[in-house]
């Protein structure tokens, strides 16, 4: 089995492709060209599968409808998962044609071109809780309308749909996974939790004194990647295509995160956390909780990680980054950035 993953080099990206690898899958990844490399959260499993021909990256992009549909062609492969996307938030409403181009041109250049081929191939696309917009405290499925507060949210109402649209017109095997909140050690450093245990670590450490935050009051649905992206998988298997839900039926808000996160190390996350309307989104996402009753019903799906298993799992890798991190300060042989200075 081949499986093609764009986004390959995010969190979602490293924890699908080692589930896929283990499963004897040849994985091939698009890679978006950049001055810095930037596979370092993949390069274990370059390493380890990469002599056997198993792994296999390409340069390519989301909005180069030409050199997607190509390497689409030459790979041939029986599933493509798509995952790339600008996916923070609060950039898209500071990059917002970006953002949105990423979301929407990728989605439907995949599409066309499976519809172009002879060959069946399944498709996965990646929708977001946030397209729901959590104007009101309910519980979240597949039914729910979509009310979209950010251009983020908006580009993947579009994928969502027409996913959909290919999937009842042209017999594609084409599944939207709609998943809430999902964390990791591997979560990019920008989104707020790996924000709070990444400070947990430097400050616990003594290299960074404080952290400033927006919101506290916001609540998330906040499972582990690495269960999601079995759903994931287990999505392109099932028998028919489908729209799936995946999430804890918990809600925590980024409050709760960081009273967990800080008192897994002794310390009182009051003593440390400062607020600053700075980090503010123009339109607020206030409450997402969702309902993945069908994924467990139908998938044999469900969490394995708890919240509290989460938090504490990416506080103890942040902890040992600090640790090194503090080795080569101490040595000389690095200075701290920029980005922990307050």
């Amino acid at each position: 089995m081949k499986a093609l993953i764009t986004g390959i080099t995010g969190q979602d990206g490293y924890y699908l492709s080692k589930q896929l690898l283990e499963k004897g899958y040849e994985v091939h990844g698009l890679v978006r060209r950049a001055s810095n490399i930037n596979t370092n959260r993949i390069d274990p499993l370059i390493s380890e599968f990469r002599d056997e021909g198993k792994i296999q990256l390409y340069y390519s992009d989301l909005i180069d409808s030409s050199s997607l549909t190509n390497l689409i062609n030459k790979i041939l492969p029986d599933e493509i998962y798509n995952l790339a996307a600008q996916s923070h938030v609060a950039v898209s409403f500071k990059n917002p044609m970006y953002s949105t181009f990423t979301s929407t041109v990728g989605p439907i250049t995949i599409l066309e071109s499976i519809r172009n081929l002879e060959k069946d191939i399944k498709f996965y696309q990646a929708s977001s809780s946030e397209m729901f917009g959590g104007a009101e405290k309910v519980v979240l499925n597949e039914e729910s309308l979509f009310e979209p507060k950010s251009p983020y949210a908006a580009g993947k109402v579009f994928a969502h749909n027409i996913t959909k649209v290919y999937r009842e017109s042209y017999g594609i095997f084409a599944v939207n996974g709609i998943l809430f909140n999902h964390e990791s050690p591997h979560r990019g450093e920008t989104f707020v939790t790996r924000k709070i245990t990444r400070a947990v670590g430097r400050i616990y450490h003594n290299l960074q004194t404080n952290l400033t935050l927006g919101n506290l009051d916001a609540s998330r649905d906040w499972g582990f990647a690495g269960d999601y992206t079995e759903g994931m998988y287990a999505m392109m298997q099932n028998e028919t295509a489908d729209d799936w839900v995946l999430a804890t039926g918990e809600t925590h808000s980024v409050k709760e995160f960081a009273e967990k996160a800080f008192n897994h190390v002794g310390l009182n996350w009051k003593d440390f956390i400062l607020t600053s309307e700075k980090y503010s989104r123009p339109n607020e996402v206030h409450h997402l909780l969702g309902d993945a009753s069908k994924a467990k019903n139908i998938l044999g799906w469900e969490p394995k990680t708890s919240f509290d298993k989460l938090v504490k799992k990416m506080v103890d890798s942040d902890l040992d980054l600090a640790n090194r991190e503090k080795v080569l300060i101490d040595k000389n042989l690095m200075t701290p950035t920029w980005e922990y200075a307050t």
